[in-house]
């Protein structure tokens, strides 16, 4: 008899709570746990194909090792042994430096890839790291950071309450939400505009979230920020700021008075192609609304000026007095964040600790740019890159010139990717190491619960047991932290005791904890759980701003009271914070740091600068996530498909028609790709999604091998960056178009 099984999706980020129908260890139906505290029910095409996404064929069932030039099937212990025998000895050999590490998108909507990748990162001692996140998010972190202190305090809207949302660059109703964890985003946008308030949107693509607002304005793409400086110069001409209980917290606000004084309405007007008069009424609106909050995603980082866009996002939230307060702009409190500090000044944010070695780009929140990894391995020198660490991730697909990348990966002395499939990536590495497919792993959010518009926290196990030959995704990743370290052979188990062992020892002598003083063994000994990664939940839960402190405060948080709630707990609505979550060194939000004011001159050039004839754009699929989400048959067709999106307009001029082909090119390369004619993009600008690209031998992707679709970031050849936070300029670049004759149309090419 079929049986039912609880599961937070790990699909995208609206982490949404799902009831799988289970039949033997096969899960044959998703749908909407309508008792979930967060997601009340609410499902999406993703999440119902949870079921074909976990029992896909292509997953690997078991570690491959490269013997002889070719990936074989091997046992657990013989991949582990051709890990530590080629990582340990090179690192000996050439310095930590020689090897660098790349986390991918999946990794943070894994239990595992939340609490090891840091063990690893510590293990191995390197600065060349590179995340996803500087292919999408690294402006809002390096934004946060100069403005609060810390790199995630990063506020997100009160959906459930505001009266007005301005929105730039994103598309909820397809991405379900970024950097602001929402179940049902395309609901509450609906509900706020049900109980009389107000949404703009500003994009260039007339999406569906652009369908729903008050007010679509198709912005130029990439003059984001001169659009937002604009409104900020209108709100000091016309007297409009208010503060209100941020005045005495904030500082700096004389300065950005100042530094925007050329940006008038009218002086952005032509950069942006929006008219000053409706600027204006942007800023007038946004200032006078009861509440509102100003949101902007992965349209207005991933362009030149995305960091100097993502500050003036929060600058607008403060002068209108609507950052920290409920209906504006709140921090999350999760409850694994750590137990809360008194308020007053901490160390601060800095950029630029160290560099790149070959283009010298600088760190931002201890990451270098995605878009210089290949060159760090192909340059030749003392601390190039020789080793590769790479956990769910394919830069091949998701950086700049792929092509580049493709053939630096396979110069690499050694590789190890952690993976559950033979992908663009994966096929270059030396060892793979599987994780077991979702459902037979436990999930608990620890990334997304931080940008929650809700506080809450749900913990659900594996729903059906781990598949004889599988190792735990804890275990792959704890054992790759011991290869690295010189410990191969250990019990992983040790892993998470020496995790605990330090967190205790270092809780205990800090004299704001809530176990301050206390003996660290025994309250090692108090923990719960049935490994150690639980043992680990139940420390964070515990010592996390709902915990119980290990018996101080009743009726606290523990694992044990979080799994007698298999539906999740809701810890209410978000809350004002500041200025407890400050921790710049003044201790005040800091409106106007120097590394913003270094940046604005760019920002006035842009607007003497002619704009380009024609630019790109990505498009979000709502059945489709980035680059890992094209095997599942059931997601495929219908529009979720890698077409090129072309205004009539521009059409006619370039003499292509809907249905044909075209040939695209910029810096990086140029593409082949079939050619959608339609009026949602604006005049002078096409589009073309994220993610594709799954015509690269070597691979084992069938679904997604027979509509591989061109990758859209082979354009590009890693040069564009937001020199702030190192971002690669993914939105808003130059390219030309050309038509193609039938006979010369492949569905795509490099």
């Amino acid at each position: 008899m079929p049986s039912t099984a609880l599961r937070i999706c790990p699909l995208c980020e609206a982490t949404c709570g799902l009831t799988l129908t289970v039949e033997g260890s096969r899960v044959t139906g998703a749908r909407g746990d309508r008792d979930d505290v967060f997601s009340r029910g609410f499902i999406c095409p993703k999440g119902a194909s949870f079921g074909e996404a976990d029992a896909d064929p292509d997953r690997l069932k078991g570690p491959l090792v490269r013997r002889n030039g070719v990936l074989e099937e091997a046992t657990w212990d013989e991949a582990f042994d051709a890990v530590a025998a080629g990582l340990r000895p090179l690192i000996e050999r050439h310095g930590p430096q020689a090897v660098g590490v790349v986390l991918g998108n999946p990794n943070v909507h894994t239990m595992a890839g939340g609490l090891y990748p840091p063990v690893l990162l510590g293990s191995l001692g390197t600065r060349n790291v590179f995340t996803a996140s500087t292919v999408d998010q690294m402006p809002k972190h390096v934004s946060s950071g100069l403005l609060f202190g810390d790199a995630f305090a990063i506020p997100v809207p009160d959906l459930d309450r505001t009266d007005h949302l301005l929105l730039l660059g994103a598309n909820p109703l397809e991405s379900n939400g970024s950097l602001c964890t929402a179940p049902d985003f395309p609901g509450k946008l609906k509900a706020l505009r049900a109980r009389g308030g107000t949404l703009t949107v500003v994009d260039p693509r007339r999406t569906r979230t652009a369908k729903l607002a008050d007010r679509h304005l198709p912005i130029r793409p990439g003059t984001d920020a001169l659009l937002l400086a604009a409104m900020v110069r209108v709100l000091f001409e016309e007297k409009l700021t208010d503060l209100g209980p941020l005045e005495e917290q904030v500082e700096g606000v004389e300065d950005v008075r100042e530094a925007v004084r050329d940006f008038t309405p009218d002086a952005v007007s032509a950069a942006c192609d929006v008219p000053a008069d409706t600027i204006r009424a942007l800023a007038r609106e946004l200032a006078s609304a009861p509440t509102a909050a100003v949101y902007a995603r992965v349209g207005a980082s991933t362009v030149a000026f995305g960091t100097l866009t993502n500050w003036l996002v929060d600058v607008l939230n403060v002068l209108t007095g609507n950052l920290d307060r409920p209906g504006g702009a709140l921090f999350p409190l999760s409850a694994t964040d750590r137990e809360p500090r008194p308020a007053g000044p901490g160390r601060g944010f800095a950029l630029g600790r160290w560099h790149s070695r070959v283009s010298g780009h600088p760190e931002a929140k201890g990451e270098l740019p995605l878009a210089a990894l290949a060159e760090e391995i192909d340059t030749p020198g003392d601390e190039a890159i020789r080793a590769l660490v790479a956990v769910a991730a394919n830069p091949v697909l998701s950086a700049p010139d792929g092509d580049r990348l493709d053939k630096a990966l396979a110069s690499l002395d050694f590789m190890v990717s952690v993976d559950p499939y033979l992908n663009e990536t994966s096929c270059h590495a030396h060892v793979v190491l599987p994780p077991p497919p979702p459902s037979q792993s436990p999930h608990f959010d620890f990334a997304f619960n931080g940008f929650a518009v809700r506080n809450q926290v749900r913990h659900t196990r594996a729903a059906v047991p781990l598949a004889d030959g599988r190792m735990p995704e804890t275990e792959i990743l704890a054992r790759l932290v011991l290869a690295a370290s010189g410990m191969h052979g250990a019990d992983p188990a040790a892993v998470d005791t020496m995790v605990i062992d330090r967190a205790l020892g270092k809780a205990v002598t800090e004299p704001h904890s809530v176990v301050y003083g206390r003996d660290p063994k025994e309250l090692s000994a108090l923990l719960t759980g049935e490994s150690g990664p639980e043992r680990r939940l139940d420390l964070m839960l515990r010592l996390g701003p709902y915990g119980d402190g290990f018996g101080a405060r009743e009726d606290g948080l523990t694992l044990d009271r979080l799994l007698a709630h298999p539906h999740g707990i809701d810890l209410g609505p978000l809350e004002s914070r500041l200025p407890q979550v400050l921790k710049t060194r003044s201790g005040r939000v800091e409106l106007f740091p120097e590394p913003i004011a270094d940046d604005l001159p760019r920002l006035t050039n842009a607007l003497r600068t002619a704009p380009d004839e024609l630019v790109l754009v990505g498009r979000r699929h709502l059945r489709s996530n980035n680059s890992w989400m094209h095997n599942v048959r059931t997601l495929t067709g219908g529009t979720n498909r890698c077409t090129l999106h072309v205004h009539p307009e521009d059409a006619a001029r370039i003499g292509i028609e809907d249905g044909g082909h075209a040939r695209v090119r910029a810096a990086g390369g140029s593409l082949t790709v079939p050619v959608e004619v339609t009026d949602a993009v604006r005049p002078g600008v096409v589009s073309l999604p994220h993610g594709w690209g799954h015509d690269r031998p070597g691979t084992r992707l069938a679904v997604a091998a027979e509509n591989p679709g061109a990758n859209v970031n082979q354009l590009l050849d890693g040069t564009l960056l937001d020199p702030l936070s190192g971002t690669a300029v993914l939105n808003g670049f130059p390219v030309s178009l050309t038509a193609l004759v039938p006979a010369a149309a492949p569905a795509a090419s490099r």
